[in-house]
């Protein structure tokens, strides 16, 4: 029995100097706000985040990020180590803020660089446009504030220009009239290496394709109905297709001529008494005496006298 008490009691010694050991060795957690690994998350956004002082790296630029765990935003004293924790993390911090600035500036620059960019879209939209159907969209650098469109694209008509006459709204009528009409594609003469070999026998040595005539036409017709007529009377071949956001006939080809023939910038072009419509020939409704020019340009129009970039006119 004497033994058993004696191995009872050594037993118990052990476990009470164990138990010692345990607490004055440093491993009882007094309270997690008062270790150093505690008081160094507090410059992180722990007790400063809490505190509604937001990420580390603004904790730290107000005086927070050594808040005290109560998050009261008090300054705390804190060991040599927990100190330089809190300023390695507030600098992590400021520099992953520094990266995000140099991420939103490169964001801002992507934002703005493709000026070139929307300059070859719009180039693009022009070609596309030849026929004088305005572009559907208006490059930021021709003006300040976007022009008003109507429902087909189309801006304002410049003062003194006959405004467009929606197709489904004219009303041919017996009256007759006479126009001149012209056909030319001198522009394609200066730029036949940039033309299909096969094709340099569609090109009139004088770039006179239909010379300049007068025809009839009749009350309430378009520059698209005395075209496609006097074309196909001539024999002359001529592809079209209706670009219903236009609300017009676009000339794709005349003379197995087509758009793109002579370069990315290359197509057909429409002009009456001198000017460029910013809207299609279908939309442009005859008056007596009017002279109809058809024109390829192989330079968006600025070779043939005038053009469209953004919708605006622009002249040599």
């Amino acid at each position: 029995m004497k033994n058993h008490r004696s191995k009872i009691i050594a037993a118990i010694v052990i476990l009470a100097a164990l138990a010692g050991a345990w607490f004055y060795g440093g491993n009882y957690n007094v309270g997690s706000g008062d270790t150093p690994q505690a008081l160094a998350m507090a410059g992180q956004g722990g007790a400063g985040a809490s505190a509604g002082e937001g990420s580390a790296a603004n904790a730290t630029a107000t005086g927070a990020g050594n808040a005290d765990p109560s998050g009261t935003g008090a300054a705390a004293t804190q060991p040599d180590g927990a100190n330089q924790a809190t300023d390695a993390s507030a600098g992590q911090a400021n520099q992953s803020t520094g990266q995000a600035t140099v991420s939103s500036d490169s964001a801002n620059a992507d934002t703005t660089a493709p000026a070139d960019a929307d300059a070859a879209s719009t180039d693009a939209a022009t070609v596309s446009a030849a026929n004088g159907q305005a572009p559907s969209e208006t490059s930021p650098a021709a003006s300040d504030a976007a022009p008003t469109l109507d429902r087909y694209q189309t801006e304002p008509v410049p003062e003194g220009k006959p405004a467009p006459v929606e197709p489904q709204d004219a009303t041919v009528g017996d009256d007759a009239f006479t126009v001149t009409l012209t056909v030319r594609c001198d522009t394609i003469l200066d730029n036949m290496n940039l033309l299909n070999k096969e094709k340099h026998e569609l090109v009139p040595a004088n770039g006179v394709l239909f010379p300049t005539t007068v025809v009839t036409a009749y009350e309430g017709e378009s520059v698209f109905n005395v075209f496609q007529r006097e074309l196909k009377r001539a024999r002359i071949h001529m592809e079209f297709r209706n670009t219903p956001i236009y609300n017009s006939a676009y000339i794709m080809d005349v003379n197995n001529l087509y758009e793109f023939d002579v370069g990315e910038l290359s197509g057909w072009m429409y002009k009456v008494n001198g000017w460029f419509p910013n809207y299609g020939c279908s939309r442009y409704q005859l008056h007596p005496g009017d002279e109809i020019f058809f024109v390829y340009t192989c330079d968006l129009g600025r070779d043939v006298g005038g053009g469209w970039l953004a919708g605006r006119q622009m002249d040599d």
